[in-house]
């Protein structure tokens, strides 16, 4: 459970009761005697509320407050004074402290002043995060590019995910974008300066796996020449994806646990344990419960793993997004090739629209180079399986209010006369298909 509160005060005696209050009425409580020892456990990112007392030795009541004020503003201090204290205890409150309680006091008391504040510090920090998740909206929108449910349905799981800190595990396709929603988990969150770190388990050999992951010192195998620092260790503070996951070995699956647990590795070769702080970001194209149960995928790490799992839909079951992604694709490859972009014929988005798309976004974009380099697009399909003409209609309908908002530069009188729609008509499909008029504004990126 995360730390609600710190109590600060240099008398054991004090410190013990507050603990066993706390404790007692279900808050989780880290104690410490100095104002150095509780700035050591403090950040903005802090979710709880400290409570110190006035007089300490060294940095005391009135420097902790500054110190928290410093790193930020909103976090609550309570301070708890003496009889003659009161004058500086309301003296800190005009300085920013949250209450101050005045000794001898009761447990009501402070759990009323305590419940005040924690509601308050949730308050702020929900506000904060849906700040943020509106500033990254629309970033977000230009990196998982597609207006069908499924497509805004991630988006909207990410940017929740992005603001917290659980591990996650993607579960999704060969070239559903597993990578690319790993690296918007991380870019998205409080971690984006720290480093993002990616390992496809799948292509280590298995005796290199553990150095690979933990690092080594020198001489700990032969042909170690040198220290070595493993993918965990290099993205501590940051993210670790791991590609693949179902491929990592046992031996190593058991290591990696207790990394996740106790937040410390040992490199191969060492006795001495190193702190790390990582984010996991895991992914896989089985489902590991089957794994588990054919005893290749420990049960354990699955769940240290999959705090929160996000499927990634297939192509096949957002057909309405292919051409906005293939013209993203031929734009890409139109700037990086020096080459024209050809636009596409109704047959060729018939083609597009009625693939099965097995290799999925990659599938995709490899079609959209092809098409810039005045090569085939037809696709020879896998399966006797073909989309309804209701999904087809709607993906070729989507498109075409795209091209004519994008030709009259989002001028909705234009496009109904283009379109030959009334009003009400066109923004009906316009909202059906998540299209909005600001995209296609002179200056703006459609």
């Amino acid at each position: 459970m995360n730390v609600q509160v710190i109590f600060v005060d240099d008398e054991e005696a004090i410190r013990e009761a507050v603990r066993e209050w706390l404790e007692l009425s279900g808050y989780a409580v880290r104690v410490e005697a100095s104002a150095e020892d509780c700035l050591k456990h403090l950040d903005a990112d802090f979710p709880g509320v400290v409570i110190s007392d006035l007089r300490m030795p060294g940095l005391d009541g009135m420097g902790l407050l500054a110190a928290v004020q410093a790193l930020d503003r909103e976090l609550p201090l309570l301070m708890v004074t003496g009889h003659g204290d009161v004058a500086q205890a309301v003296e800190a409150m005009r300085l920013g402290a949250y209450d101050f309680i005045e000794k001898p006091f009761t447990a009501e008391r402070l759990l009323d002043s305590l419940r005040r504040a924690l509601e308050k510090r949730r308050l702020v920090q929900e506000n904060r995060r849906l700040r943020v998740q509106a500033a990254f909206k629309d970033q977000l929108e230009g990196r998982l590019l597609g207006v069908s449910r499924p497509l805004l349905q991630l988006r909207r799981q990410v940017l929740d995910l992005a603001a917290t800190p659980v591990n996650v595990l993607l579960r999704g396709e060969t070239g559903a974008g597993k990578e690319l929603v790993a690296r918007c988990l991380h870019d998205f969150g409080p971690r984006a300066s720290k480093p993002f770190v990616a390992l496809n388990c799948a292509a280590i050999p298995e005796q290199l796996f553990e150095s690979e992951l933990f690092g080594h010192e020198s001489g700990a195998f032969t042909g170690a020449q040198g220290k070595r620092i493993g993918k965990i260790e290099h993205a501590h503070g940051g993210t670790l994806f791991l590609d693949e996951i179902e491929s990592m070995p046992l031996a190593q699956q058991v290591k990696l646990l207790r990394v996740l647990q106790e937040q410390r590795l040992e490199r191969l070769g060492s006795n001495q344990g190193i702190a790390v702080d990582i984010r996991v970001v895991a992914a896989t194209k089985p489902d590991l419960r089957d794994e588990v149960q054919a005893g290749r995928f420990r049960e354990d790490l699955l769940y240290r793993l999959n705090v929160a799992e996000l499927q990634l839909p297939p192509l096949r079951e957002r057909r309405e997004d292919i051409p906005l992604l293939f013209e993203h694709f031929a734009r890409q490859a139109s700037e990086r090739l020096g080459r024209p972009q050809p636009a596409l014929t109704p047959a060729e988005l018939a083609q597009l629209l009625a693939h099965r798309w097995p290799g999925n976004v990659r599938e995709l974009a490899n079609a959209a180079e092809r098409h810039v380099l005045g090569l085939s697009t037809s696709r020879a399909d896998d399966s006797d399986e073909e989309p309804s003409l209701a999904d087809l209609m709607e993906a070729y309908e989507a498109q075409c209010l795209r091209q004519a908002l994008a030709r009259c530069q989002g001028d909705i009188k234009a496009v109904m006369e283009l379109l030959r729609l009334p009003r009400r008509t066109l923004n009906e499909k316009m909202l059906r298909h998540g299209l909005a008029r600001s995209e296609f504004l002179p200056g703006e990126e459609p």
